[in-house]
């Protein structure tokens, strides 16, 4: 079942190749640097129908700490009851935190009430969980801290796994890893804007090759006091890229371009140079096999530069229980950019994935009462 909302943009192909050159900046204020400065003007409205949206939505919620095997403390907020029949659990993508799924969270909250339980995390060395040693920051590494989280927060009943990039390639690691988890426990999965191996063949491939993030890398793991000054050389290269490949063509709240932007510059400079070399070298595909055997949302904007569609819909066609959602215009935060499609695919999936038809009937009831009220 696939569901395209869009044919292939405009231009695509000379977007990749403008972002791949890029890859060769070593300052914001370079020629390239200040290129990218004003793509990123042209994305952002001169209207901003999310100027008095709380961001901070997250951090009212229940919160909780995650102990990991190896002693890293993972930040946890929960939505919803503790007994619901079913637990969708969000794994976040590179560079950012479990406030990337601000809006999911906000909408799908009044979409199930009671009926279904949220669990958001932040990925080792994002956000406000603990950071760790350099070599676990791996995304095999990812798989095993999912783990921790669902033992801990989501000990019984059905499970949906919710992916946004990294978070994507960390729900196929922990299906790698788990497989007997699914069907038993996981019920579904969504994977949104990610890849299930090595992303050398987009334009982030060509940043991975600059020399600037390999010295980085290096004082990471074995100078870690000169870590600081190697900040901003790191920040130059990769930081203009992320931020011009973030969103399409549509013109976006200068809100949500800003929330966006300070979860990317609050990374530390290890988790950054440390999950970039870890993305370039996964490889998950023998996750798919796990997935085959549950319901799947995979989900892509048609102008992700960083994982193009290309790679969903290669993972889609591996999964025979999936449906595949392309969003017209959307680049990689798809889920900030036009959080109403990947929520509607969300609902689908989790009326798909529960063994209960009482969800679904919920909503029934509850989109009746709105229509007449």
């Amino acid at each position: 079942m696939t569901d395209k909302q869009t044919v292939r943009p405009r231009g695509r192909g000379s977007n990749v190749r403008w972002l791949a050159g890029a890859a060769g900046l070593t300052a914001v204020g370079s020629a390239a640097g200040v290129s990218v400065a004003r793509s990123l003007r042209r994305h952002v409205s001169s209207d901003d129908p999310y100027e008095d949206e709380d961001f901070d939505l997250l951090d009212a919620d229940r919160s909780y700490v995650v102990t990991t095997p190896d002693g890293v403390d993972l930040a946890v907020r929960e939505v919803g009851p503790e007994d619901a029949r079913l637990t969708v659990v969000f794994a976040h993508g590179f560079c950012l935190r479990m406030g990337a799924f601000h809006f999911q969270r906000a909408r799908l909250a009044e979409e199930w009430g009671t009926q279904v339980r949220m669990v958001f995390y932040d990925q080792r060395g994002h956000g406000q969980s603990g950071e760790a040693a350099p070599d676990t920051y791996t995304v095999s590494q990812l798989g095993e801290d999912l783990e921790t989280v669902l033992t801990l927060m989501a000990p019984r009943g059905p499970v949906v796994l919710v992916g946004h990039s990294m978070g994507g390639m960390t729900v196929l690691s922990h299906a790698r890893q788990f497989p007997k988890r699914y069907p038993d426990r996981i019920a579904g999965v969504a994977i949104i804007a990610s890849a299930a191996e090595g992303v050398s063949r987009s334009p982030l491939g060509e940043i991975l090759k600059n020399p600037a993030l390999e010295a980085v890398r290096f004082a990471v793991r074995y100078a870690p006091k000169t870590v600081h000054r190697t900040r901003g050389a790191a920040s130059a290269v990769i930081g203009p890229i992320l931020r011009a490949a973030s969103y399409g063509d549509e013109k976006i709240s200068p809100s949500v371009v800003a929330f966006s932007e300070k979860m990317m510059h609050d990374t530390p400079i290890a988790t950054l140079v440390e999950f970039l070399h870890a993305l370039e070298v996964h490889d998950e595909t023998d996750g798919l096999s796990a997935l085959a055997k549950v319901p799947t949302l995979v989900a892509c904007g048609d102008r992700d530069l960083l994982t193009p569609m290309e790679y969903s819909q290669s993972m889609a066609a591996a999964l025979p229980k999936s449906e595949l959602v392309i969003v017209g215009g959307a680049g990689h935060l798809v889920q900030l950019e036009r959080p109403e499609a990947i929520d509607d695919g969300l609902v689908r999936l989790v009326e798909r994935a529960t063994p209960s038809k009482l969800v679904a009937l919920t909503r029934r009831v509850r989109n009746r009462v709105r229509k007449n009220g």
